[in-house]
């Protein structure tokens, strides 16, 4: 299909909700992405960080079609092994946490948020009742500005961005937002009705805005302080795109609570929150639910995507391909002024630019790349993460040359 029949197709029976580019992807190989009328381009985005080992990695396939043939789909309301046996290495991977299995990460997010405003409502309450003290229950929860959590209408608001709060007022009114690596406005933004505290340790759609390790080692010491929950949303940022599985590990923290997303399915749709034991307790069969969490076949490529990523030393390779790529992007800054800073952390690395970047993207579209923008005007590198270090090498040159054509 043309582009121009694509796109009008889509304005006949989809909702407008995304501003596509004039691009049909056809089939994706490894870093590479073909459009339909058969143009190659390196992809540098992952389908937003989502195809961690590239397109159609072999393992990955090959554990779908496997699992495809024997059973699709069966819901919740029996066992099954693809997902006990995800849940398994999950949790051992990650302080011995409890798992659930979403479709999404805004529905991992909203599962960490509802553990913490159950514990608040149910656990803290019955504690209460039981003490003959009547107080009301903890349900607030500390976000930050230039955070993102979802689009659904909880996270929507739990999302320190009023962009994407426009036209969906009036809001939830138990969120409050300090900012990143800011002691005192996260003080602040307590009450008395605060129960947790919700962070990425990388801003990726705020413009890759990173946590400092003093801050999150604060931050974890405010929250026990307090008596408050520590929630990481780790869903673009976890699963190995800092060169750690997971990005709390730089800090050498223990959270309460972790969401995941992005790359767990190996490209299908597979979301997870974890929590502590304390926090699991505040669930109880029905309690909580999904059709679809947790799918055999999602499950099996999720577990195919944790198999190639210890086979192949990932991790390793993360660390070493973010360093060459945070030279590259440094070397850039250096040579152009209109690139202001180079941000980010392994393989989630990019660039501010001191104009829009959305014509930037577009020009290296045009050149065979394919990157991404996000807040406005900051240019995201999410590559694979068995990227060679050539294609960092062709995205960066590509990417110097689009900055000098837009910048006039």
């Amino acid at each position: 299909m043309r582009p121009e029949e694509a796109h009008e197709l889509h304005e006949r029976v989809y909702l407008p909700a995304y501003p596509r580019r004039q691009f049909v992807a056809a089939r994706g190989k490894g870093s590479r992405l073909w459009d339909s009328e058969g143009r190659e381009y390196v992809d540098l985005v992952a389908g937003v960080a989502v195809n961690a080992l590239g397109h159609c990695h072999p393992a990955i396939v090959e554990a779908i079609r496997e699992q495809a043939g024997s059973l699709v789909h069966a819901s919740n309301l029996y066992y099954t092994v693809p997902q006990a046996r995800l849940a398994e290495r999950l949790s051992g991977a990650c302080h011995g946490m409890k798992v659930f299995f979403t479709n999404s990460g805004a529905e991992a997010n909203e599962g960490a948020l509802k553990a913490v405003r159950r514990y608040g409502a149910v656990v803290e309450q019955a504690a209460a009742a039981e003490a003959g003290e009547a107080r009301p229950p903890r349900c607030n929860v500390v976000c930050f500005e230039g955070s993102f959590h979802g689009r659904t209408f909880e996270t929507m608001c739990a999302t320190g961005q009023p962009r994407h709060h426009a036209g969906n007022e009036p809001l939830a009114t138990w969120y409050s937002f300090a900012r990143l690596n800011d002691r005192e406005s996260v003080e602040s933004a307590l009450d008395e009705r605060t129960v947790a505290v919700l962070v990425e340790p990388i801003q990726g759609e705020g413009g890759n805005n990173v946590a400092s390790d003093d801050f999150m080692r604060w931050l974890r010491d405010f929250c026990d302080e307090k008596g408050l929950f520590l929630l990481l949303d780790e869903i673009q940022c976890g699963l190995g795109r800092t060169g750690r599985l997971f990005a709390h590990e730089h800090y050498g923290i223990v959270p309460d609570a972790v969401t995941l997303a992005k790359p767990l399915g190996g490209g299908l749709p597979l979301g997870a929150f974890l929590v502590s034991e304390k926090l699991a307790g505040a669930f109880a069969p029905g309690a909580h639910g999904t059709t679809f969490g947790g799918n055999p076949v999602a499950c099996a490529a999720g577990l195919a995507f944790l198999d190639v990523m210890e086979k192949e030393n990932l991790l390793a390779h993360v660390t070493k391909m973010g360093k060459r790529l945070g030279k590259l992007l440094d070397g850039l800054c250096r040579r152009s002024p209109h690139v202001v800073e180079a941000r980010g952390r392994g393989l989630m690395m990019g660039v501010e630019l001191d104009f829009p970047g959305a014509p930037v993207v577009t020009a290296c579209m045009n050149r065979g790349v394919l990157l991404n923008c996000t807040a406005g005007n900051f240019i995201r590198f999410l590559p694979p993460l068995n990227v060679a270090p050539e294609d960092l090498e062709k995205g960066v040159a590509v990417l110097e040359e689009a900055v000098k054509e837009c910048a006039g």
